[in-house]
């Protein structure tokens, strides 16, 4: 059953959520669309989320019966998606492209070693873990961010650490680069590639021919680098911290 609500946003408005009854049974997002100009379904690769997207003219009845029409099809495709790595003691968290295990007790801070991620106990395990990966993140970068930029004769204007799922990095007219966080956990050559990529963009904000041959002189082949975050990128979202 629908359970409709009313909240406006960026031209969507918020219908509440229909339950396809099965095993398991599937909660759908309604959400009513100024600009769609038909019903369409939408499952989230990181989380399994599930929104009915519905056209401003189109009836409730009308996009209930659209989405029972694909109930297969929606629940193979739910079917593939991974399940949450959520790091605790005694588990693992990816770091630089391996999985380090996660060992509570052993130590006052959490600290890195060869083959460990230590954390003073077991409570605060997700959240001391994330602190250190972002601690990191802003180290790595920031040594690659210099590198690639000294190599082209620029210099940025600061740099930023976000957690975004639509980019991995962004370069701005004023010189400032962001990156996600979430790259420290990738191997390191592709957290060198996203550097180089923004970087580049320091000398050509654009994404010509050009651009790309920046890139190249600072890092060579990339297609690896970026085939490896189109493959697997989603995996670094699934991750969480109890955060």
């Amino acid at each position: 059953m629908s359970k409709p609500l009313a909240q406006v946003n960026n031209g969507t408005m918020d219908m509440g959520h229909h339950t396809l009854h099965g095993n398991p049974p599937i909660e759908v997002a309604l959400r009513r669309s100024s600009t769609a100009k038909r019903l369409s379904l939408r499952v989230s690769r990181l989380d399994g989320r599930v929104t009915l997207t519905i056209p401003k003219r189109a009836r409730v009845p009308e996009a209930v019966a659209f989405l029972e029409e694909r109930e297969s099809w929606l629940r193979g495709h739910l079917s593939q998606v991974r399940e949450l790595h959520v790091v605790e003691a005694g588990g693992t968290v990816p770091f630089a492209g391996r999985l380090l295990p996660v060992v509570a007790g052993r130590s006052k801070r959490a600290m890195l070693t060869e083959d460990a991620l230590h954390v003073p106990n077991e409570q605060t395990a997700g959240q001391k873990a994330q602190a250190l990966l972002k601690a990191q993140a802003r180290d790595v970068l920031a040594s690659a961010s210099d590198r690639y930029a000294a190599q082209i004769g620029k210099t940025y204007a600061r740099l930023s650490l976000r957690d975004t799922r639509s980019r991995w990095g962004s370069c701005s007219s004023k010189g400032t680069l962001m990156y996600s966080w979430r790259l420290i956990m990738a191997p390191p050559e592709v957290l060198d590639y996203v550097a180089a990529h923004e970087v580049a963009h320091l000398a050509e904000m654009n994404h010509s021919p050009a651009f790309w041959t920046v890139v190249e002189r600072l890092y060579g082949d990339h297609m690896p680098a970026r085939r490896w975050l189109r493959e697997n990128g989603d995996q670094l979202h699934r991750v969480q911290f109890g955060d």
